[in-house]
């Protein structure tokens, strides 16, 4: 078991262990149906707290092939799932468990504020290469300093495959959002390392920004992004869903009213391909209506049901403090749209212009679509409008336009009340 290939199961196994935990390990199924395919490239982009490291440290235990968790699995409701149809086969939730060598980073271990993005993947670089040539000792590597050079010699001598899980992608797009060479230069690595290569059998990154985009176009244009605006499949796996939650408060003795009216309010649904296997898709032609649900912030959830006590947990986030720097930017009457969304309203607008970094702002609907990322504000897909969730986020807000004068609305903005 190495630091940075094959990490094994200890972090999961700690997850399963806790006071809390909730069983998204269904998730895993379909990143089965994508494994081996030109879909395998998938970028999970959530708020901070809201599960994403957990989901990195499952993948990692259910593909490293020196893990040893089918015992871990068979027990949790992957086990309970049917099998999926490919091709002629059917393919039964084991099907990949233990099958590959995983790669797992967490970039803000080497992207810093006080260090270059140079120097953070040649060392990154360097220690994957440490823990690849311990694990493949006779194996003549060209250059030792090279990953990809590395993962080339290593992988095309031996017929293996890869699982990366990289965790915190956009750590240099938060911890140096100034530097824009380093950015590109960052980019064009993962491209490069990542881009039409068959010794990868899945890719996955998490993070809370989109991929980076100049003008229209994204560097890393083959990964799928599962977004909290546009989760996809993986809606249901994007925070605690009613469901959960209802469990968690009853095992606790919690009332789950108090619980629903404080941390309740996000908004997805799961947006379904047409899928030819799909009994509804053979009988009708038409692919299954999505279902939409209603998600909480696992932090939350997970801080109120062990202390019984409801009250604002979100301030805990690194994000709090750039709140109320991005309000104060006032673009196109910000102030006035966010003094309108604290009172109850919905607005709609549009995404499309937003270049997912934290300075690239071109109006008022880019700052807005950024606290959609951020967690602060909830997405209603089928409006295109924002608002903001529920009442933790409220107190949010308060805090900070605290001390500021809110004007109020004007008749362009649309007005859908929820508080």
């Amino acid at each position: 078991m190495g630091t940075y290939l094959n990490p094994g199961k200890a972090d999961f196994e700690e997850a399963i262990n806790s006071k809390i935990f909730v069983d998204k390990t269904e998730m895993i199924m379909y990143l089965n149906s994508v494994v081996k395919t030109k879909q395998k490239y998938v970028s999970v982009l959530r708020p901070r707290r809201f599960g994403k490291t957990m989901a990195a440290d499952m993948i990692c235990a259910y593909y490293d092939r020196k893990a040893e968790s089918r015992e871990l699995f068979a027990n949790r409701k992957l086990a309970g799932c049917e099998p999926y149809k490919s091709g002629e086969k059917e393919v039964f939730w084991d099907e990949y468990l233990g099958k590959f060598d995983v790669i797992r980073l967490v970039m803000t271990k080497f992207i810093k504020k006080n260090n270059n993005v140079t120097d953070a993947l040649s060392k990154m670089q360097k220690l994957i290469v440490r823990d690849i040539k311990k694990e493949y000792p006779d194996i003549d590597c060209f250059d030792e300093e090279d990953l990809i050079q590395t993962i080339e010699d290593v992988y095309s001598e031996n017929s293996r495959q890869l699982v990366i899980v990289l965790d915190e992608w956009d750590a240099v797009f938060r911890e140096r959002q100034n530097d824009k060479e380093g950015q590109k230069e960052y980019l064009d690595f993962l491209r490069d390392l990542m881009k039409d290569n068959n010794n990868i059998a899945l890719a996955y990154m998490t993070g809370i920004l989109p991929i980076k985009k100049y003008g229209k176009h994204s560097a890393l244009n083959m990964f799928t992004e599962y977004s909290i605006m546009f989760p996809r499949q993986l809606a249901r796996f994007t925070g605690f869903t009613e469901e959960e939650v209802q469990i968690l408060c009853n095992r606790y003795g919690r009332d789950y009213q108090a619980v629903s009216s404080w941390y309740d309010g996000y908004e997805v649904s799961d947006i379904i391909p047409p899928d030819p296997e799909h009994e509804e898709f053979r009988t009708t032609g038409k692919s299954p209506e999505a279902i939409r649900y209603s998600l909480y912030s696992p932090l939350s959830v997970v801080e109120a049901t062990t202390t019984g006590i409801i009250k604002d947990y979100w301030n805990k986030t690194e994000t709090y403090e750039a709140l109320a720097e991005f309000i104060d930017m006032d673009y196109d009457g910000l102030k006035e749209a966010v003094a309108f969304l604290m009172d109850g309203g919905r607005l709609q607008i549009d995404t499309s212009t937003y270049q997912n970094d934290m300075t690239t702002f071109h109006g008022r609907d880019d700052v807005l679509s950024l606290l959609v990322h951020l967690g602060y504000l909830g997405f209603d897909d089928k409006r295109s409008e924002v608002f903001i969730p529920n009442r933790e986020i409220l107190d949010e807000f308060r805090s900070s336009t605290k001390g500021q004068s809110g004007s109020r609305l004007s008749g362009r903005f649309i007005c859908h009340r929820k508080f």
